[in-house]
């Protein structure tokens, strides 16, 4: 609790974005979804009304209100009316299913639910009181008296939303942002994607996902305006590039990919700024879409995080570098973002980890982008929390600029005949290939070794490369222990964010239940290494191939 009457402090609020940029730019756009356009002074009046309305249906400080709808002006507005009211905004991830969706809602204790019409056959039976977006939602509104909502916001530690992780080990878990770690993520965001009042964001980044990375509340500090998006499709967003002028999107690599590739890509002029999060793109889409005029900005994060907590920050001089050599500086995950405190990199008794770009350990962060902790679960927060640092469950390395890159999940380092295979340096390798577009790699079971790498594989448009050709590709620049053994060729399993689930490829690899076209190659016999935790040039029968 803050000092009464405290002239030096105010506790901070993404709400307060809101209330700058509606005095400061009132007639201008804010909103763009379908036929609806709203200016910002008319953003502000319905997030005033739905605070209100929330507190007039006995929303208390502190209280869940769950959302359920696509990136539509609905989610949008509650991204502020929600917090305003003192409540808690849960964004539910719309591609789950009813129990999921039920069970999230129990758990974090909701006692309303915004549910989008689309989708609202999905929450028929959820046990609390609904309102459906169109007539029910505007009802809502409508019933909200004159004046500003009573002032709930206790200290800017109160919790601002719960976002649910992707369950794909378990049980989701409800990780906690605060007022203050939305407000100081957001100008890290706005700042790092050079956002200003110039702006149109097109959202093909989910709001449900982290809050969409902050960047509700980031554009609308900027006093930029939000196109909103229901659904990714790459010939509305290739439109929507010219018709709305847009300037900046946020995505995964997978969207990235879907644009490069759709027949209407063409080159933008002015340039349009990506910023893009999980795995990094290949070379070539990075290619191809800085070859239509896009600027990529690549950062890494976790819901944990608020999303992204690090940037690859680019140097000017790296200009001059050849274009592979651009792709291995880019593809790093870099440093800590603005407001984040430095990102370290450890070792199992939390000791730094050499700064030589190779000795791997875990990437610990700490600070104002890293959550509260997990809703109604303190042994899981405890866990997490273990020796002052959350600990992210990501491998990496740190180079001697100080910049991090990320090797590997624990979980998905291979083991192979007591060598640690990293799949992110086999899947880099891979995607080098100029027939190669998308690439993940996991561990297949091996009698021998234990353990051996095997590749599922998306080619290009015309690629035409088969499996032998693949590997012999990837050993020109692997040892053999890490080269995959056998490559499978098809669509990569996504999940709704974007990411691969690489929890279902290891269990295709598990059980054989994969698709390809040549049989596998056999390992070489070689046993001696140049690399790895033998000594160089020693024989080593308990290894896998070289």
């Amino acid at each position: 609790m803050q000092p009464a009457n405290a002239v030096h402090l105010s506790p901070l609020t993404p709400v307060a974005f809101l209330e700058r940029t509606a005095a400061i730019f009132p007639h201008r756009p804010a909103v763009v979804d379908g036929d609806r356009r709203m200016t910002w002074a008319e953003l502000r009046e319905r997030s005033r009304r739905l605070a209100v309305a929330l507190q007039q249906e006995g929303i208390g400080h502190g209280d869940r209100v769950a959302v359920l709808c696509p990136n539509t002006a609905e989610i949008l507005e509650a991204h502020f009316g929600v917090p305003w009211s003192g409540g808690v905004l849960v964004a539910v991830n719309t591609r789950l299913m009813a129990d999921e969706i039920a069970y999230i809602l129990g758990h974090s204790g909701a006692t309303l639910l915004i549910v989008d019409p689309a989708l609202a056959h999905l929450v028929e039976d959820c046990g609390i009181r609904t309102i459906i977006a169109g007539d029910g939602y505007e009802g809502l509104l409508a019933s909200a008296r004159d004046g500003d909502p009573e002032p709930r916001l206790v200290t800017e530690d109160d919790t601002i939303s719960i976002n649910y992780t992707s369950g794909t080990t378990g049980r989701p878990k409800g990780v906690m942002y605060t007022h203050r770690g939305a407000y100081l993520n957001a100008l890290a965001e706005m700042h790092h994607a050079r956002l200003d009042s110039s702006s149109v964001y097109l959202w093909t980044l989910p709001m449900f996902h982290c809050n969409g990375w902050c960047f509700p509340w980031a554009v609308t500090a900027a006093g930029a305006t939000h196109v909103c998006l229901r659904q990714v499709d790459p010939g509305r967003i290739w439109r929507l590039f010219g018709e709305e002028r847009v300037s900046h999107f946020n995505g995964a690599p997978t969207v990235l990919v879907m644009l490069a590739t759709d027949p209407a890509a063409r080159a933008v002029d002015p340039p349009i700024q990506v910023t893009t999060a999980a795995a990094p793109p290949s070379p070539t889409v990075i290619a191809r879409m800085e070859s239509l005029g896009f600027s990529i900005n690549h950062v890494y994060g976790l819901t944990e995080t608020y999303g992204p907590i690090t940037i690859c920050e680019w140097h000017p001089e790296w200009d001059a570098h050849d274009a592979p050599e651009r792709a291995r500086l880019r593809s790093r995950q870099g440093v800590a973002m603005l407001g984040a405190d430095p990102i370290r990199v450890v070792d199992d008794e939390m000791r730094d980890v050499p700064r030589d770009g190779q000795t791997m350990g875990e990437v610990v962060m700490r600070g104002n982008n890293v959550m509260k902790g997990y809703f109604d679960d303190e042994e899981a927060t405890r866990t997490a929390f273990r020796g002052g640092w959350f600990h992210s469950g990501d491998l990496g390395v740190m180079h001697p600029d100080g910049y991090i890159e990320l090797r590997d999940r624990a979980k998905d380092i291979i083991i192979s005949g007591g060598e640690n295979v990293s799949t992110i340096e086999v899947e880099q390798v891979l995607l080098r290939h100029p027939d190669v577009l998308e690439v993940a790699v996991t561990a297949m079971p091996s009698e021998k070794w234990g353990e051996r790498p095997i590749a599922f594989v998306t080619l290009c448009d015309g690629g035409a490369v088969g499996e032998r050709e693949l590997i012999a590709f990837a050993r020109e620049s692997l040892p053999g222990f890490k080269a995959p053994d056998a490559v499978r060729f098809g669509p990569l399993p996504k999940t709704s964010t974007g990411k691969v689930k690489k929890y279902e490829l290891r269990e295709r690899a598990r059980t054989g239940a994969t698709e390809g076209s040549d049989p596998p190659v056999a390992p070489d016999n070689a046993t001696t290494t140049a690399s790895g935790n033998g000594s160089p040039g020693t024989s080593r029968p308990d290894r896998p191939p070289t």
